[in-house]
C-alpha cells in the first residue's frame, strides 16, 4: 500500500509539472510560477449547480396536517354551541358593571350552562350566539359548590346546538384537551393542550367569598395546560371527538393571567348537577358531618401514618364529628389528642375511614368525590372504620348538607 500511495503522489506532481511546463512553452518564457495550482482548489472553486428540493407529496402533507384538519373540523362543528355570557351587576353610586365570560348550549329547550361565579348576583344576563344574535337569559339555578349555573333563553330549537357530554371517569392524563370560549372578549377562540392532572380539589365559591378555610371543596377537578384566560370561564373543555370533558372554571396564577395551570369541572359533575338545577333551582348534596386535618403538603394519611404508627396508610383520619350529624348518630369518633408533626399541630386518635360501600378511599377528596357521584340524600351507606387497630363496618344514613356549620366534637372541644 505504501508503494502505491507513493506512486500516486509522484503521478500527481508529474501532472502539475506538466501543466506548468505547458504554460511556459506557450509563449510565456518569462513567466514565473511560484506556487503550483492545486487541482483540488480548482474543483472546489468551480461553480456549483443549484439543487432545487423536490416538493413533498400531497399524501405526506395531508398526513402531517391531519391534526390541524381535526381541529378545524371540530371548531366548525362546536363553535355554534358556544355562547358569550354578559352579566350585569349593580355597584356603588347607582352604577352598573358588566362582566363577560363563556357558556354552552345544554339542550334544545334553551338551557345554557356557565359558571356560578359568572352570573351570581347579576341583575341581568345576556347571551350572544355565534351568529351574533343577542337574547336576554333567565337564571334558572346556581350551585356555588360545583361552580355551575344554568340559564335559559327563549330560542327556537333549530337555533340550538347542544354539546355531547363524555364520561369524565374515562379521561386520562396526557389526552388532548381543547377549549373554545371568549378570552378577553375575543369570541369563538380555540386553544389546545393536554389533560395535566385528575382528582384535584378547588375551594367552592362559598369558601372563596368568605375567605375562610371552613366549608366544602369542589372535588374531582380536571387540571389542564390548555390556555384558559379571563373570559373562558364557563366555556367547554373538549376531547378529540368534540365531546364535553369539563367546564373551564379557574386558573392558578400569580399575575392574573394563564400560567400553565387551568381547572375544569368534570362532565360527570355537570351530568349530576345540571338536571337538579333545572328541576329545582338548587342541588342537594349528601352529608356525613365529619372534619379532617388539612391534608395538603404531605399531611394526608399516607404522609403521617408511619410517623404516628397508624395501622393503615390510606384513608380519612377523622378530626371532628359535627353534633347531631349522620356520623354522630352512627357513633363515629373524632380525635382526642394533638401531636406536632413537622411543625404542624395534628389532631389524632379519631376513627379512620378506609372505605365506603366497599369502595376504598385514600383521602377526604376521594371520599367526598365518591359520595357526590354515587350517593343521594336519604340513602344509607356503609363506612369501613379502623379504630384502635380493629376494623368494622358502620351504617350511616346520609342527610342533606346544612346551610350553616354545626358545632364539632374534636381535639379542641
Amino acid at each position: 500500500m505504501a508503494i502505491i500511495k507513493g506512486y500516486k503522489r509522484w503521478m500527481l506532481w508529474g501532472v502539475v509539472g506538466f501543466l506548468c511546463a505547458c504554460q511556459s512553452s506557450a509563449g510565456f518564457p518569462n513567466a514565473v510560477v511560484s506556487t503550483p495550482v492545486s487541482v483540488l482548489s480548482i474543483a472546489i472553486n468551480a461553480p456549483q449547480a443549484v439543487i432545487q428540493p423536490t416538493p413533498l407529496s400531497a399524501e405526506f402533507i395531508s398526513q402531517a396536517d391531519s391534526e390541524y384538519l381535526l381541529l378545524t373540523n371540530l371548531y366548525e362543528r362546536v363553535t355554534p354551541s358556544v355562547v358569550n355570557v354578559e352579566a350585569v351587576r349593580n355597584v356603588i353610586d347607582n352604577r352598573q358593571d358588566t362582566s363577560r365570560a363563556s357558556g354552552w348550549v345544554y339542550n334544545k329547550e334553551g338551557y345554557i350552562v356557565t359558571n356560578a361565579h359568572v352570573v351570581k348576583d347579576a341583575v341581568e344576563v345576556r347571551v350572544t350566539f355565534n351568529d351574533g344574535s343577542v337574547l336576554t337569559a333567565q337564571t334558572v339555578g346556581i350551585d356555588t359548590y360545583s361552580d355551575l349555573a344554568v340559564l335559559r333563553v327563549n330560542a327556537s330549537p333549530e337555533r340550538l346546538f347542544p354539546l355531547v357530554l363524555s364520561d369524565s371517569n374515562e379521561v386520562r392524563v396526557g389526552q388532548r384537551a381543547i377549549a373554545i370560549g371568549n378570552p378577553f372578549g375575543l369570541s369563538s377562540s380555540m386553544s389546545m393542550g393536554i389533560i395535566s392532572g385528575l382528582g384535584r380539589a378547588l375551594l367552592s365559591a362559598e369558601m372563596i367569598d368568605s375567605q375562610t378555610p371552613a366549608g366544602y371543596q369542589n372535588p374531582s377537578i380536571i387540571q389542564t395546560d390548555t390556555p384558559i384566560n379571563p373570559g373562558n370561564s364557563g366555556g367547554p373543555l373538549l376531547n378529540s371527538q368534540g365531546e364535553l370533558v369539563g367546564v373551564a372554571t379557574a386558573i392558578r396564577t400569580d399575575i392574573g393571567v394563564f400560567q400553565g395551570v387551568g381547572f375544569a369541572v368534570p362532565s360527570n359533575t355537570v351530568a349530576r348537577v345540571v338536571p337538579q338545577l333545572i328541576e329545582t333551582g338548587r342541588v342537594s348534596y349528601p352529608y356525613l358531618g365529619i372534619s379532617v386535618n388539612p391534608e395538603s403538603n404531605g399531611f394526608s394519611l399516607a404522609g403521617i401514618a408511619e410517623m404516628l404508627n397508624l395501622p393503615v396508610k390510606r384513608g380519612v383520619l377523622v378530626r371532628g364529628v359535627a353534633l347531631s350529624s349522620p356520623s354522630d348518630k352512627a357513633g363515629l369518633r373524632g380525635g382526642n389528642q394533638i401531636i406536632m408533626v413537622r411543625g404542624r399541630a395534628v389532631c389524632v386518635g379519631g376513627d379512620i375511614i378506609v372505605a365506603v360501600n366497599e369502595h376504598y378511599v385514600a383521602n377526604m377528596d376521594d371520599l367526598t368525590a365518591y359520595l357526590i357521584a354515587n350517593t343521594s340524600v336519604g340513602e344509607q351507606v356503609t363506612l369501613r372504620i379502623v379504630r384502635d387497630k380493629v376494623t368494622f363496618d358502620v351504617p350511616v344514613l346520609l342527610a342533606p348538607r346544612p346551610s350553616q356549620t354545626s358545632e364539632t366534637r374534636d381535639c379542641e372541644r
